[in-house]
C-alpha cells in the first residue's frame, strides 16, 4: 500500500504529461460506471499499443490545464445494485485485466486514480466492445483496424510458437511426421535434397528451423509431436475439430485431431465429403464434372488456420462441413486487416502472429509468406466459376472463412472474366453483389461508372450489359425496377375493376412485381410511399373506412 505522499508523486508525474497522452485520461467530474468501463478498455488498449506498463484514469484533475480541482467520487462506496463498482467493472471486462483504484488527498482536495494493466495479445473489451484513445478522445477500436492489429504485436513479449518445451525430447516427436517433414522440406528446397537425406533427425529439425539448437519448440510439438505430447504446450491447445452438419445446422458427425498437425492436415482433408459436382457450360448438352472443392483451397484455408491461430487463447481450430459449404475458424484477429490488403500487396506481410511457426511451415512447403496462397484461392474459385472465399472478420477475436462448393450462377463469373476483362478487385465487388452483400457507396459508384451495375444504392444489381454478357437476362428483368407510373397504373386498373382495394390486396398485387433486389420490408415501404403519392400528390386515390378496415378508392 502506497503512502499519500507516494501517490501525490505519481499524480505529479501524470500531471506533467502532454495533454493528448493516449494512455492517461484526466477527469474533473465523475463519470457513470459504464463510461468508466469504456475508459478502462480504451486506456488498457492504448497502454498496450504504446508499450506502457499501465494506463491511468484520474478523477479530480482538469483535463486541459492538469490543475487539481478535487472530486466527490468515492469508488469504494459506489455500488451498482448490490455489487461493488470494482467487482462490477471486472465482471464486464474481457479478458479480465487487473486494475487498482487508489485515493489520495492533494492540497486538501480528493483525487482518485485507476491504474490499469495494458492489453496483452488481444484487445480488452467492455460490454463486448473494445475502445481506444485517439488523441484526447475515446473511440471504438473497430473503427481503427490498423491500431487493433498492432495491439498484440507491440504488447507481445515474445513469439509464443518459438518457446522451448524444456521437458520435451526428440522421442516425443512422431517418427512418421518427421519423415513426412523431410519430404516436404526437399520439395521446398530441392538444392538440399541430397544433403537432407544424410542429416540425422536432430540436424534436420535444426536446419528446417523447427527446433532451436536441438531443443524442442512449441512449433515442433504442434507440427510433429506425438498425440500424447500435447500436454507440453498446456494450457494452450493444439486441436482441429472437424464437424459435419446438415442443411438444418444439426450436427451429424465429428472428430478431433491433435498433433502431429503435419499428418492430420491430410486426416481432416480426407474427412471432407468432396463429392462430384456437375453443371452445364456454353449451353451444351454435356455437363462439366469437377469436385465440389478444389483440394488446394481446402488445404490452404486449413494451413492458414494452423499458422495464424492464437494458441494462447486456449481454443481449437474448427472445420465445419455443411452440404455445400465449409467454414474454417481460427482464434485471433486477421493481421492484414482486410483481404484486399493481402491481394493487393506485392511484398511479404509485415507482421505474423507466430513467426517461428509460420517460417517452419514455409520451410515445409505448407504456406506462402507473401499472401500468394490467398490470392491463389481466389483465382482457383474464379477458374471454377464458383463464389469467391468469404472472410468474416466482424468478430475481431477470430477469423472465419467460408468456402462454397456449388455454382450460384453458371455463367456469371466465367463470362464476366472472359469477355469483360475485369480485374480481380472488380470481380470481388461483383461477387459480393451476386451474394446480396453490401458494398460501399464509393465502390458502387465506381461500378456504375463502368456500367456494370444499376439501381439506387444500396439496392444495386447487375446491369443489363453484364446480364447480356452472362446470359442472365431473366434475372436482370426480376431485379430491374419499373417506373412508378407502371405500378400506379396497375393499382388504378385493379380498383376500377373491383371498386376498391385494401392495403393487403394492393400488397398482394404488387409485392412479387417489385424488384427482387428489395427486401420484403423495403417493398412494403415502397408500396406505402406509392399510395401516399397517388393520394396526396397525384390526387388519384382516396382512403376511406369500410367497417373495421380502410380501403382505397378512385377519387371522384
Amino acid at each position: 500500500m502506497k503512502t499519500n505522499n507516494e501517490l501525490i508523486a505519481i499524480v505529479d508525474e501524470l500531471r506533467a504529461l502532454p495533454h493528448e497522452t493516449e494512455w492517461a485520461e484526466f477527469k474533473s467530474s465523475n463519470d457513470t460506471p459504464e463510461e468508466i468501463g469504456e475508459y478502462i478498455s480504451a486506456l488498457s488498449n492504448s497502454a498496450g499499443l504504446h508499450g506502457k506498463d499501465a494506463g491511468y484514469l484520474v478523477f479530480g484533475i482538469e483535463d486541459h490545464t492538469h490543475s487539481v480541482k478535487g472530486t466527490s467520487f468515492k469508488p469504494k462506496q459506489t455500488r451498482i445494485g448490490n455489487e461493488e463498482l470494482e467487482n462490477w467493472l471486472s465482471y464486464h471486462l474481457n479478458p479480465r485485466i487487473d486494475f487498482r483504484i487508489w485515493e489520495c488527498t492533494y492540497d486538501g482536495l480528493s483525487v482518485v486514480a485507476i491504474q490499469i494493466d495494458p492489453a496483452h495479445h488481444i484487445p480488452v473489451k467492455f460490454h463486448g466492445e473494445a475502445y481506444i484513445r485517439i488523441g484526447s478522445y475515446k473511440k471504438k477500436l473497430k473503427d481503427f483496424p490498423e491500431k487493433e492489429r498492432k495491439i498484440w504485436i507491440t504488447s507481445k513479449k515474445e513469439d509464443w510458437s518459438a518457446g522451448i518445451c524444456s521437458d520435451a525430447a526428440l522421442d516425443d516427436l512422431d517418427a512418421a511426421a518427421i519423415a513426412r517433414a523431410r519430404e516436404k522440406f526437399k520439395q521446398k528446397h530441392p538444392k538440399f535434397a541430397a544433403e537432407c537425406s544424410a542429416w540425422n533427425d536432430a540436424v534436420f529439425l535444426n536446419k528446417a528451423k523447427i527446433t532451436i539448437r536441438g531443443k524442442i519448440t512449441r512449433t515442433a510439438i504442434i507440427l510433429l509431436g506425438k498425440d500424447e505430447s500435447e500436454h507440453f504446450i498446456s494450457p494452450s491447445v493444439a486441436k482441429i475439430s472437424w464437424i459435419l452438419k446438415n442443411d438444418k445446422n444439426i450436427e451429424q458427425d465429428y472428430e478431433h485431431f491433435g498433433p502431429p498437425f503435419l499428418i492430420h492436415i491430410d486426416s481432416v482433408f480426407n474427412k471432407i465429403r468432396n463429392l462430384k459436382y456437375r453443371y452445364l457450360l456454353d449451353n451444351t448438352l454435356f455437363p462439366t464434372e469437377i469436385t465440389k472443392y478444389e483440394p488446394y483451397v481446402i488445404r490452404e484455408a486449413l494451413n492458414n488456420c494452423i499458422a495464424h491461430q492464437d494458441y494462447e487463447l486456449n481454443g481449437r481450430i474448427t472445420v465445419v462441413e455443411f452440404p455445400d459449404e465449409i467454414l474454417f475458424t481460427n482464434l485471433g484477429s486477421f493481421i492484414p486487416g482486410t483481404v484486399a490488403n493481402v491481394i493487393e500487396q506485392d511484398s511479404p506481410q509485415e507482421y505474423y502472429r507466430n513467426p517461428f511457426l509460420a517460417n517452419a511451415m514455409v520451410n515445409l512447403n505448407l504456406i506462402d509468406t507473401q499472401g500468394g496462397g490467398i490470392k491463389r484461392m481466389f483465382s482457383l474459385q474464379i477458374d471454377r466459376f464458383f463464389p469467391l472465399p468469404d472472410y468474416d472478420l466482424d468478430d475481431t477475436s477470430k477469423v472465419k472463412v467460408h468456402i462454397t462448393g456449388k455454382v450460384l450462377d453458371e455463367n456469371y463469373t466465367r463470362l464476366l472474366m472472359k469477355h469483360a476483362n475485369l480485374d480481380i478487385k472488380t470481380v470481388i465487388l461483383l461477387d459480393k453483389i451476386q451474394k446480396r452483400e453490401r458494398i460501399s457507396n464509393k465502390d458502387a459508384m465506381g461500378l456504375k461508372k463502368q456500367k456494370l451495375i444499376e439501381g439506387r444504392f444500396p439496392s444495386v444489381y447487375v446491369s443489363d450489359r453484364i446480364a447480356a454478357t452472362t446470359e442472365s437476362k431473366a434475372d436482370y428483368i426480376k431485379n430491374r425496377p419499373f417506373d412508378d407510373a407502371h405500378f400506379k397504373k396497375m393499382v388504378v386498373d385493379y380498383i376500377r375493376k373491383f371498386g376498391s382495394a385494401s392495403r393487403s390486396e394492393i400488397d398482394q398485387l404488387l409485392m412479387d412485381k417489385l424488384s427482387n433486389v428489395l427486401t420484403e420490408l423495403q417493398k412494403k415501404h415502397k408500396i406505402r410511399n406509392l399510395l401516399h403519392a397517388m393520394s396526396a400528390k397525384d390526387n388519384l386515390l382516396i382512403n376511406e373506412s369500410a367497417g373495421r378496415k380502410s380501403v382505397w378508392k378512385i377519387r371522384i
